[in-house]
Parts: C-alpha cells; structure tokens; sequence
C-alpha cells in the first residue's frame, strides 16, 4: 500500500474555509515522490505497518491506565496536601501523554487503518478538555499545512501576548517575553477547557482564520466532551473536596499539562533553526514545494532519547511528523534515518537540536530576539546544532 500523503485526501490539505481560497505550493514535488517511496520501501523491508502497532495499543493502555488511578486516586483516596501534590502532577503529566500519543496519533488517522478506531482515539482530547473538531482545524489542517506563516499558521498565534514570528507585530511588552512567556505556557490547557474552546465556536474563527463550525455529530461530541470533561475536573471532586482545594489541584494538573504541551511543540518550530516564510507577491503562494517547506520550518530534537521518544509521542521526530502525518509515531526513529540520508543527497537541510536542553535553549533565544526592538522583519534560520 503507498505512503498516505497530504495531498491524497488527507484533511490537512483541505480548504481552510468555505469563504476563503488555500494558501498553495509552488515548485517541483520529485524529491516529495523519491523519499515517499523510500519511505514505504522501508517500512515493507521491516515488516512494519503504517498503522495498527501492538506497540501502540500497549502504550495506549498504559497511558490510559496510569490516567485512571492517578484520577481516582486524587479525587477518591488523596486527604492531605502532600498526597494530592504528586497525584496533581502524575495526572497532569497522563493527560499530557494522552495528548502527545494517543489523540494526536487518532487525529491524524495514524493509530489505525479504522476509521472508527482513529475516531475513538481523537475524542480522547474530548475526555481531558479539549476538542478533538476544533483541533483537527487547528492544528491538522492549518498549521500541519502552512507552518510557521504567519496569519495562516494559528499555532504561532498568541495575539498580543507573544511574538512567535518575526512576522508579527513588535509590542514594547515582548521585550521580556523570553521571561513571562514560559510560565503562561501553563495557562495553555486552562484557556482550552475555560474560554479558548467556547470562544472559537462561538465567533467562528480560530485566531485570525475562519472555520466552519461543528454540526450534527460534531456538535454533539464537542458538547458532550466538555459535559464529561467539567464532570471529571468539578463535578465529582466537588463531591468529595471544598471548592478551594479542587480549583487549587485542578490549577495544578492543568499547568503542568500545559506546560508540556507547549514546550514539545514550541520546540519543533519556534527556534532559531526554522525558517518562517511569506507568501509570494501574489500573497496567494509559497515560492517552495510543500515537503520542502515542512523541512524548512520544522527541527527534530534529541532524536537519540528513547525514553523522551516514548514519553512525547515521537514528537521529537517532529520532521517525520510533518512529512508523514499518517504513519504510527512509533515508526518514527526508524524512518528518521531514511529521511536524514534523502535531505542530505538532495542538498536539503535537515534540522534538529541534538538534545532536549539544547531545543530549549533555542526556543529562549529566538524569543529574547524576536522581543528586541531591533529586530527586522526577515526569517533566516541559523544553522542547526
């Protein structure tokens, strides 16, 4: 079977909106063909399965498992400050992991060759707060399509309280946003379950770009989603606890998600090594092939961590992510290195910061230049370490 490709129905090749024409690519798309075909040549000569691993059901459970107790064992069995503290944090951390591994493969149909089974997995975002419908907006189909431009790219949207782009607006406040920027990233899974959410289906837009809202089944999901998620954060807890102690460890839980969440994802594009590009004069194209634009704006990171692998869902292998949004993360080491040797034999650089401390410090850097009032408006990368 060949390799799925976003351009073969994949939804994040589909028309941002019904009111508004695509962004497209330019240029010739023969190295896109080549490393596909290397790719599937790859995955037969293993054995392997796009989808539908053993090892991604094992780790499903394991996640979900460990999701479960640290729930029941917070809100049912905690009776002191210091046992609800790591029980806070534990749950935080699975909520992240279901995120990391379980939604994300389900939303890009790269957990199973069944529908209903990709299904099932996306809602899972649902389940902790989130939605599955507006992500698969978002995230699969605006970002995954025009990374890091900005006003198409709603991923590097933080409206005024961030400058991701140096295609963005300067605010004098950005100056220290390498400062205050790290801890709002907990805020990040508290504005999807209290305001983000609610506010996007409501106006309809998601950060300058328009969507269609859920109807039908759609609507049905995302209401009860959020029904099931305010049951699991308040409404059992209150049962048990004060009001004071669940909004304290719900704030707990849902900073450390969010701060992971940010971080894993910040990591693979808003640092020094990618590049963020604009449209051509015509401001309706990019000037590159869309494979070649997901090289230049995407960068792996501590590609050799099997354990931070396991952990974040292979997002650390982000460029085979971007390239290959259908194949399980769990092949992602595997095909990295078919990928790296294609770049490099086609004079195509391949990015990535070695180690995790590494990503982190790039991501810093590019935030304290890009607060700088002496920034110009141009997007070249620097060379990858």
């Amino acid at each position: 079977m060949p390799l799925d490709s976003p351009h073969r129905g994949d939804p994040v090749a589909a028309p941002s909106s019904a009111r508004e024409k695509p962004l497209k690519f330019s240029g010739d798309n023969a190295f896109h063909q080549e490393l596909r075909r290397r790719v599937d040549a790859e995955l037969k000569r293993t054995g392997h399965s796009q989808r539908d691993s053993a090892r991604m059901y094992l780790k499903t459970a394991i996640i979900l498992g460990v999701f479960a107790l640290s729930y029941i064992a917070l809100v049912f069995f905690a009776t002191r400050g210091w046992q609800a503290s790591p029980l806070s944090i534990v749950l935080g951390v699975a909520m992240a992991e279901i995120g990391f591994n379980i939604m994300h493969d389900g939303g890009h149909q790269a957990y199973s060759k069944h529908r209903w089974i990709n299904q099932a997995t996306a809602v899972t975002l649902d389940m902790v707060g989130g939605s599955s419908y507006l992500w698969q907006w978002k995230h699969g189909r605006f970002h995954h399509t025009w990374v890091n431009v900005a006003g198409h790219d709603s991923d590097i949207d933080l409206g005024v309280l961030g400058r991701l782009s140096p295609r963005q607006p300067r605010r004098p406040w950005h100056r220290w946003q390498h400062f205050y920027l790290w801890p709002l990233y907990g805020v990040t899974a508290i504005r999807w379950h209290l305001y983000g959410d609610f506010r996007d289906i409501i106006t309809g837009t998601i950060g300058e770009r328009p969507f269609t809202r859920p109807r039908g089944r759609d609507l049905v999901i995302f209401v009860l989603g959020k029904l099931v998620f305010f049951t699991l954060a308040f409404g059992l807890p209150l049962v048990f606890h004060p009001l004071g102690v669940v909004l304290l460890f719900y704030t707990v839980t849902a900073a450390v998600a969010g701060i992971l969440l940010a971080l894993v994802f910040q990591m693979a594009h808003v640092v020094e090594e990618a590049a963020f590009p604009e449209p051509g004069a015509d401001r309706m194209q990019m000037d590159t092939p869309w494979a070649i634009h997901q090289l230049e704006t995407t960068v792996d990171f501590a590609r050799d961590n099997r354990v931070l692998s396991w952990l974040v869902g292979g997002l650390n292998f982000q460029v085979e992510h971007h390239l290959f949004p259908r194949i399980s993360h769990v092949h992602y080491p595997a095909i990295s290195r078919v990928v790296e040797e294609t770049c490099h034999e086609f004079g195509i650089p391949y990015l990535q910061n070695r180690t995790f401390a590494a990503g982190i410090a790039s991501h810093y850097r590019l935030l304290r230049r890009l607060g700088m009032p002496v920034i110009a408006a141009t997007a070249e990368p620097v060379p990858a370490t």
